[in-house]
């Protein structure tokens, strides 16, 4: 039977922790940071909660408001009066938008996420230039960019295409080039052996590897997108979140309701088409 630490006498646990300093010893400083870190988050908290006014009158004032809201949204009336095409079309262009958006940015980082990646670029000055100009791409919000272009190309879906392909240009080559840094040198060194040109080793030595990781993230961007376009929507860059955002603004909340069980449906129906597609092109099987 094993001895514990509350079976021991006290010289006994005096004689442990002479021979023993290190491990039996009390960090007092360190036990004072975690105290402080404790301290500084629940302090913080409350004096978010204090500046906002969030208090259970406003939180919990408004569930009358908001039974009004719900109430309305499930009660359908003159159905047949509403605009089904301008609905349809409005979710057309928004998976349009996301798609274009994210194909031409999965093209544009699949040439930066090399240039991004270390054991590809050694020369630490480009390769410091091209990771901050990747910073400043996926630094902006979707929604910022989205913005800019449409004070720029003006309102419609082409300012959705610009924002998304932006925003996930940085954030796509950051994913790749890592993928890119962490590929096994062995089949890479096994091409270069045979004299292959650097095109040569880069298509048959890395790409193999680092295809289908560039695959997968691209399909979970375009789902991801596909709800990030109706937000880019509501600010003007067409798509289904016009839509949306116009029955809001009239209080016709039904109609809302059915755009958003539209959205709902359409993001399941491409997670399901995404997880096809990585079944039976990439390779992953389900647990």
């Amino acid at each position: 039977m094993s001895t514990t630490v509350a079976s021991l006498s006290e010289a006994e646990i005096s004689s442990l922790r002479a021979r023993f300093p290190d491990a039996l010893k009390h960090d007092v400083r360190r036990l004072w940071m975690q105290r402080t870190v404790v301290v500084g988050v629940f302090g913080y908290l409350a004096l978010c909660c204090w500046v906002f006014e969030i208090t259970f009158a406003r939180l919990f004032g408004g569930l009358d408001k908001m039974w009004v809201v719900i109430r309305s949204m499930v009660i359908w009336k003159d159905m047949e009066t509403w605009d089904y095409a301008g609905i349809f079309q409005g979710l057309a262009e928004t998976l349009g938008m996301a798609f274009l958006g994210t194909f031409v940015a999965t093209l544009l980082a699949m040439v930066l996420g090399f240039v991004a990646a270390r054991n590809v670029v050694s020369n630490r000055i480009i390769h410091h230039l091209v990771r901050r100009f990747l910073d400043l791409l996926r630094g902006v919000d979707t929604l910022i960019w989205a913005l800019v272009f449409v004070r720029a190309v003006g309102l419609g879906p082409l300012a959705g295409v610009l924002s998304i392909m932006v925003s996930d240009t940085g954030t796509l080559s950051k994913l790749y080039s890592e993928a890119v840094e962490n590929v096994d040198q062995r089949p890479i060194e096994g091409v270069r052996s045979t004299g292959a040109s650097a095109l040569k080793v880069y298509r048959f030595g890395y790409l193999p590897q680092v295809l289908p990781v560039f695959l997968s993230t691209s399909l979970y961007w375009f789902e991801s997108n596909t709800r990030s376009a109706t937000i880019l929507g509501i600010v003007g860059a067409g798509g289904i979140g016009m839509q949306l955002s116009e029955r809001m603004k009239v209080q016709y909340w039904d109609q809302a309701c059915f755009i958003i069980l539209l959205i709902l449906i359409t993001v399941g129906i491409i997670d399901m088409i995404s997880k096809w597609i990585r079944m039976n092109l990439i390779g992953k099987r389900e647990l």
